[in-house]
């Protein structure tokens, strides 16, 4: 497989898609690739707009998207991918239009082929085993949990470390504490904003200047950086 998990899609003063740009740039190759866009966490605006938003960026790059939206047959659009593209937004409005148009189990048959994949927040978290560690609200029912496993690990995208003074609810920390306690096995990687996973060639890596929290239940949360090994969370 061929991953890269993206926590967010902009940091805070910067364009949209500006920071990891040169590293999908990278990830996809010289050869200019149309990829296939799922744009399905869209709520407040069109899946035209978003697949035009990310190709404004792309184009600096060398490569495009094409919506998926644009297809007749979603599942034959995905077994014909050159590249399989799925952006951030909510992940549970995403989770279920992938899931009634039927091409959960299509991408990640595709990816497991070794086409690359590229997600962005809630693309991120749906490279889980589950979407259960994202922060959206369920605007809409998933129909299912499950999403594509490729990584046996979950991810807590635009993971943040602050505790606002006088706020008296949960950190984002003691969400994640929570979630191990009801998945004691499963290890969760906090992926700071301006961070992203690489799975390529069999091996894992953080790329970004910010540390990944990784939580394991009944175990102190770690720090590591880029320059730490994280095969382990792929069970090497």
């Amino acid at each position: 497989m061929k991953l890269l998990l993206i926590s967010n899609s902009t940091n805070a003063g910067e364009a949209y898609l500006d920071y990891p740009k040169y590293e999908i740039q990278k990830f996809l190759g010289e050869e200019p690739v149309d990829a296939l866009f799922i744009p399905y966490a869209a709520v407040t605006f069109s899946f035209d707009e978003y697949e035009n938003k990310v190709n404004q960026r792309f184009a600096q790059i060398g490569h495009r998207v094409t919506g998926i939206h644009h297809f007749k047959n979603a599942r034959e659009a995905v077994m014909q991918a050159k590249a399989i593209i799925v952006g951030g937004g909510n992940t549970w409005k995403l989770v279920r239009l992938m899931y009634q148009n039927r091409i959960m189990h299509a991408i990640r048959k595709r990816v497991a082929a070794g086409i690359p994949y590229i997600g962005w927040s809630a693309g991120a978290n749906v490279a889980c085993p589950t979407l259960r560690t994202t922060n959206d609200m369920p605007i809409v029912a998933p129909i299912g949990f499950a999403t594509f496993n490729f990584v046996p690990f979950q991810i807590n995208p635009h993971f943040i470390d602050t505790h606002p003074e006088n706020f008296g609810g949960e950190t984002r920390e003691q969400r994640i504490e929570e979630f191990l306690v009801e998945n004691p096995k499963i290890y969760v990687v906090g992926l700071r904003e301006g961070t992203m996973l690489k799975y390529e060639n069999e091996n894992l890596e953080l790329i970004g200047k910010r540390n990944a929290r990784i939580f394991h239940f009944g175990q102190t949360p770690q720090e590591l950086s880029s320059k730490d090994n994280f095969n382990f969370l792929m069970g090497k």
